[in-house]
C-alpha cells in the first residue's frame, strides 16, 4: 500500500537523490522530501516497530465498532504520526474514509467467497 499512496510513489520517484533522501542522517535529523516507512513505523526512534504500527488489521474493525478503547488509543497515535506533516483534521478524515473502505472489502470479500462457494457447490 505504501509503494503505491502518494508517499511511496514520492520516495520511490527520489529515493537515488542525495538532495531529497539523505541516508548519511539519522532519521531523527532527516528532513526528507517524504516519509519513509522508519519515519512512521519507528518514529522517534523506537525499535520496537508495531508500537507505532499502522498495520490496520491489528486496529481490529470489529473492535472499533464495539468502542474498544485499546483501539481508540491506537488510532489516536496512529493520528498523531501523520499529525508531523498534516493537519489532524486531515489525519482523522483520511482514517474515515479508511474504515468506511476496510468495511466495504470485508463485505465484497465475503460476497466473493459466496460466490466461489456456491459455485463449488454447483460442481463448477
Amino acid at each position: 500500500a505504501y509503494d503505491i499512496g502518494p508517499h511511496g510513489v514520492v520516495y520511490q520517484v527520489n529515493k537515488w537523490d542525495p538532495k531529497q533522501f539523505d541516508w548519511t542522517k539519522k532519521l531523527a535529523d532527516a528532513d526528507y522530501v517524504g516519509p519513509t516507512c522508519q519515519y512512521c513505523h519507528m518514529r522517534g526512534g523506537h525499535l520496537y516497530v508495531q508500537r507505532f504500527g499502522t498495520v490496520y488489521t491489528s486496529m481490529g474493525m470489529s473492535m472499533a465498532d464495539r468502542g474498544a478503547p485499546i483501539w481508540k488509543e491506537k488510532r489516536d497515535r496512529w493520528a498523531s504520526v501523520c499529525d508531523d506533516c498534516h493537519s489532524p483534521r486531515f489525519a482523522k478524515e483520511n482514517l474515515q474514509a479508511l474504515d468506511e473502505s476496510v468495511k466495504d472489502a470485508g463485505l465484497k470479500y465475503r460476497e466473493t467467497f459466496k460466490v466461489a462457494e456456491d459455485l463449488l457447490k454447483d460442481g463448477v
